[in-house]
């Protein structure tokens, strides 16, 4: 994770602006109802919509293909049906509907027909055929209790024939209905200029004959119902909540309902139609199909009600993208009734939500990896469309895709501005030092946003030179490209361990590594790491001696200074050319422990300051106190054996051999001492030569002012 900036913040909301601006304006307008279809569908699979049909305030009363299959009407054209349609009506009306409205429309009558038949035109010798329905409508209309329906056009407009509509006194409303670019119905208009003034439309005209009441417009240009503002984003339209996907809204067949009359069965209209709106409309596959906000989910024709008269078809109902028109209308009237219209955003809300999510987008891309970002993406938009179906649940619905798909823009912006600009610099400084400076130097030079300069700071740290015993008379019997490999596999292996433990590969110089820990990258237990990294990195040149056939018969072996204090590291150099590096006299004291190695015949030896900051996580043995070169002070040495509680028998027995020995020789017992130190002389170097030394001076006593401190000569 990268650390942000001020620059990189201002270019996130600028491309969050720019992203937001694009996916909500007009040209993309089609997301707004592409919203409405997805939230519509994601509501439908991951919530559902149980309602029961039979609660419904509006039902459909449909001329469906089983009505054009069933005698009398089959075979018989549509305009020979009224006196039928006339008969049910009237039966619906006596069993107490609110209020009939029409979704089917009869531009013309058989009366009017013109074609012969006979020595006169057939509509001549049906005169009075449609009498019974025109007297129907008059007394249904006179109830209040009927709407037919028209199609408004300036160029075809559709309109029930003359007839009827002298029979309903003109009670007519329009079906038109709302169509987006993308040709489908999401909201459906709530008047039309009619004559200069504004008429109902059909749903809302049998909502509020329902309801008892009449629409009015409130001071803010919205239209009220009985008490409820018709939300709408789109003026004079309501958003139609297909809570339902149809299958909310009980569907009677003309057919049935019509052998229904026949039967008598005035019981069964007063169960089925008391106190609803009844919607007449054509249910076909093949007439009068719409596209809706349901075209994702897969809409319903209705749910088949009860049956009076005729056994119900055996094929049952599927969820196709289109549905019958009625259904439209059917769903307009029930959101007005139960107020249950959509609540769209307005196109400012929509903008800063839309701005907000990609500005949210936007930041995480400019923190994240690539990789990291796409995730986060993804991640926010799933929390994002589950929020906005929880408030499409309650019937209000958030923009959906245009945040989505404007974070998606936002996040591929992002990614080019920080290729392009913000990460020039971060690509440079890791190209340029990747080879030269540990992953953590550079990391904080990246995180810093400045690019490398002369400077350093006071840190503790803990040293660790090491070098080959011996290596260059190894070196004299190898070939270069021999001796090149065996170089490569030794400081690889050594260097993978030291950065493994933290530490930071300062430099090589031939055949020697100088190393520091807790520089550059902060580490409370630089020493206890650096210890434990020299541990491993003996047993790793055994372990390379013993198996890898680069080293074989060269039997290498090293020696290991470790050191602990304070110095200064940093960028240390010229003005042109500088390294990342440290210096002091801890440095200078691990270089001598190194060599000091070779007077006890030791492997690692480390200070006392470094021993104490370890703790006990580690056995030791004090090996002595010396006086290196170049320093008057003398220093307590110790070496590592082993992790604390893994030193092996062995090293266990030497070192309590060895500690009785020195404490003899600090004490001037120096029989004694040699007598201790003798006792593993053969195989610990050490003691062999504190044995021979306290021998030395057992038969040549020191004077007085002596002190068992070793003075060490050359490096």
């Amino acid at each position: 994770m990268r650390r942000i900036g001020g620059r990189d913040i201002g270019a996130a909301m600028v491309i969050a602006l720019l992203a937001g601006a694009i996916f909500t304006s007009p040209p993309l307008y089609a997301l707004q109802g592409l919203s409405l279809d997805i939230l519509t569908a994601m509501r439908g699979k991951l919530i559902g919509d149980h309602r029961d049909p039979a609660t419904s305030p509006v039902v459909v009363v449909a001329i469906d293909g089983e009505t054009y299959d069933t005698p009398p009407f089959k075979g018989s054209p549509t305009l020979t049906w009224t006196r039928e349609i006339g008969r049910v009506l009237g039966s619906i009306t006596e069993g107490g509907a609110k209020v009939i409205g029409f979704d089917v429309i009869f531009p013309s009558s058989i009366e009017q027909s013109e074609i012969p038949f006979g020595e006169a035109p057939l509509g001549t010798r049906m005169k009075g055929f449609d009498r019974d329905y025109l007297i129907a409508l008059r007394q249904i209309s006179d109830a209040g209790k009927l709407v037919l329906g028209e199609i408004l056009s300036n160029d075809h407009p559709d309109v029930p024939y003359r007839a009827q509509q002298l029979a309903v006194r003109n009670n007519i409303r329009a079906l038109n209905v709302h169509t987006d670019a993308d040709d489908v119905i999401r909201r459906m208009p709530l008047s039309f200029s009619v004559a200069g003034k504004p008429v109902p439309a059909m749903a809302v005209e049998l909502a509020a004959r329902a309801l008892g009441t009449r629409p009015e417009i409130a001071s803010s240009g919205a239209t009220e119902l009985s008490g409820y503002t018709i939300p709408g984003s789109v003026p004079n339209t309501l958003t139609l909540n297909f809570r339902g996907l149809g299958r909310d809204v009980p569907t009677f067949s003309f057919a049935d309902l019509r052998a229904c009359v026949e039967k008598g069965d005035r019981d069964f209209f007063r169960r089925a139609f008391d106190g609803k709106v009844v919607l007449l409309g054509t249910v076909l596959n093949f007439e009068d199909r719409k596209l809706t906000s349901m075209r994702l989910s897969g809409g319903h024709d209705g749910t088949p009600a009860a049956r009076c008269a005729l056994p119900a078809p055996a094929s049952p109902a599927k969820a196709r993208s289109d549905v019958a028109g009625v259904f439209v209308h059917a769903a307009a009237v029930r959101n007005l009734i139960e107020r249950d219209a959509v609540t769209e955003l307005g196109f400012p809300l929509r903008t800063i939500l839309t701005i907000a999510f990609a500005a949210i987008v936007a930041c995480a891309a400019g923190v994240l990896a690539p990789s990291g970002a796409v995730i986060a993406w993804l991640a926010l938009s799933a929390a994002y469309a589950a929020a906005a179906v929880g408030a499409f649940v309650h019937a209000l619905a958030l923009p959906l895709t245009e945040p989505v798909l404007a974070g998606l823009a936002a996040l591929a912006m992002m990614i080019g501005y920080r290729f392009v600009l913000a990460d020039r610099d971060e690509r440079f400084l890791r190209r340029s030092f990747a080879f030269y400076l540990a992953p953590e130097v550079i990391d904080t030079m990246v995180a810093s946003g400045k690019m490398p300069a002369l400077g350093g700071e006071m840190r503790n740290v803990t040293m660790f030179f090491s070098d080959l015993s011996g290596f260059s008379s190894v070196a004299e019997t190898m070939t270069p490209g021999e001796l090149v490999t065996l170089m490569n596999e030794y400081l690889s292996a050594m260097t993978d361990i030291i950065e493994g433990h933290g530490g930071y590969v300062d430099k090589y110089v031939g055949d020697s590594i100088v190393a520091m820990f807790g520089a550059p990258a902060d580490d409370p237990a630089h020493a206890r790491n650096a210890v434990r990294a020299a541990l491993k990195c003996h047993e790793k040149l055994a372990e390379l001696n013993a198996s890898n056939p680069v080293f074989a018969g060269h039997g290498l072996s090293h020696r290991i200074g470790l050191n602990s204090g304070e110095a200064v590291v940093g960028n240390i150099g010229s003005r042109r050319r500088f390294n990342y590096t440290v210096m002091s006299d801890t440095v200078n004291v691990a270089s001598r422990l190194e060599g000091a190695n070779k007077y006890y015949g030791t492997a690692i030896m480390a200070s006392e300051t470094t021993m104490a900051q370890t703790g006990d996580t580690f056995a030791w043995r004090e090996l002595d106190a010396i006086r290196v070169q170049g320093r008057g002070e003398a220093i307590r040495v110790f070496e590592p054996l082993a992790e604390s509680g893994a030193e092996s028998t062995e090293q266990t027995k030497v070192a309590a051999a060895y500690a009785e020995g020195l404490a003899c020789w600090r004490a001037r017992e120096f029989a004694k001492a040699a007598d201790a130190f003798e006792m593993m002389a053969k195989t610990d170097p050490a003691s062999a030569l504190f044995a021979k030394r306290a021998k030395s001076l057992s038969a040549n006593p020191p004077p007085p002012d002596w002190t068992p401190v070793n003075t060490l000569e050359g490096k």
